[in-house]
């Protein structure tokens, strides 16, 4: 009489495949190991952290345009802006934008955003029209519970988290959550497949930041309530394959460079900053303090090498020594 109640359990892990048994994950650092780690590796030791703006409600969504130029969102007051690198100047892109939350340039130069307003995954473009990719009807017939940060695969499928945060603007008549686990979704690039890729094995608190690599091998998937961070091998179909436990960090936005370095915003107490994981050994390297705790970041600029953080009411940065993976982050 046990047998299907394992065998249905089987069946929902295969469904994103199976976790493999790697050692187990270093335990999250210490405040006291973090401030004794230094910038790390790819940040010069006497490199700054640069306020460029502030006054805003929150801020996230950090992508770069093919220019690189920054665009964020001010989700509390419903803006999209822009930083355009070459002048140093601020502007609005989109007003309102619809509460939009994570966002990623694609290859064509539209800007896929999480439009929280709605539980709705929009492409933005230039001119500011849009197209709706994941409608309200969301997933089996019943809508996410908010998309929260998208990373788009090289072939224009894309990948995107939804968790379970409540927000004042959404329809107080419909009960959340609406899906029965906090996963993770693939959209194919034909726009006609959406399936849910992750999330039921893992148990997801509340998935967060995703980021993959260039050549679309690897998604990594950060669980800020749950103080992780997981690992996946992209198959060409989306599905994702491997899980692996990797760090006991949790992040909200991240970013990854083109040595492999995860830029991280994880929650501390008594610590606001950017960690940097290493990818290749599975420990934290680096610490850059920052005055307001970041919630995303992206490399953007000429080079790809300037760390734009959005930060609570803040844009701040700093120069690195790397270079972003992605064109777009």
């Amino acid at each position: 009489m046990k047998t299907l109640p394992l065998l249905s359990l089987l069946l929902v892990a295969l469904a994103v495949g199976p976790l493999r048994a790697d050692p187990p994950a270093p335990p999250k650092a210490t405040v006291a190991e973090l401030n004794a780690l230094g910038f790390g590796p790819t940040i010069a030791a006497d490199a700054k952290v640069i306020k460029l703006h502030g006054g805003f409600g929150f801020t996230e969504g950090a992508t770069a345009d093919k220019n690189g130029d920054l665009f964020f969102v001010d989700q509390d007051n419903n803006r999209i802006h822009k930083w355009s690198v070459a002048d140093q100047t601020l502007s609005i892109f989109l007003e309102p934008s619809h509460r939009s939350n994570g966002q990623y340039f694609d290859a064509k130069g539209n800007l896929i955003a999480c439009c929280d307003e709605r539980n709705e995954l929009w492409s933005i473009a230039p001119d500011g029209s849009h197209t709706v990719l994941i409608s309200y009807a969301g997933f089996e017939g019943h809508p996410l519970d908010g998309p929260n940060d998208v990373w788009v695969r090289p072939d224009g499928g894309l990948y995107v988290t939804d968790p379970c945060y409540s927000r004042t603007w959404w329809d107080p008549k419909v009960a959340r959550p609406a899906q029965p686990v906090h996963s993770v979704y693939y959209l194919s690039p034909d726009r006609k497949k959406l399936i849910r890729v992750a999330g039921a094995a893992e148990k997801f608190d509340q998935p967060n930041g995703l980021v993959g690599t260039p050549d679309g091998k690897t998604l990594y998937v950060a669980d800020l309530s749950g103080d992780t961070t997981w690992a996946y091998d992209i198959q060409p179909d989306g599905t994702l394959a491997n899980g692996r436990l990797i760090s006991h960090h949790g992040s909200d936005g991240m970013t990854v460079d083109t040595q492999g370095y995860l830029y991280q915003t994880p929650n501390y107490e008594g610590a606001t900053g950017v960690t940097i994981f290493d990818t290749k050994t599975g420990k934290v390297v680096g610490f850059v303090p920052v005055p307001e705790q970041p919630a995303n970041l992206a490399f953007a600029g000429k080079d790809h090498s300037t760390l734009y953080l959005c930060a609570r009411t803040s844009l701040y940065m700093i120069q690195t020594k790397a270079k972003g993976a992605n064109a777009a982050k």
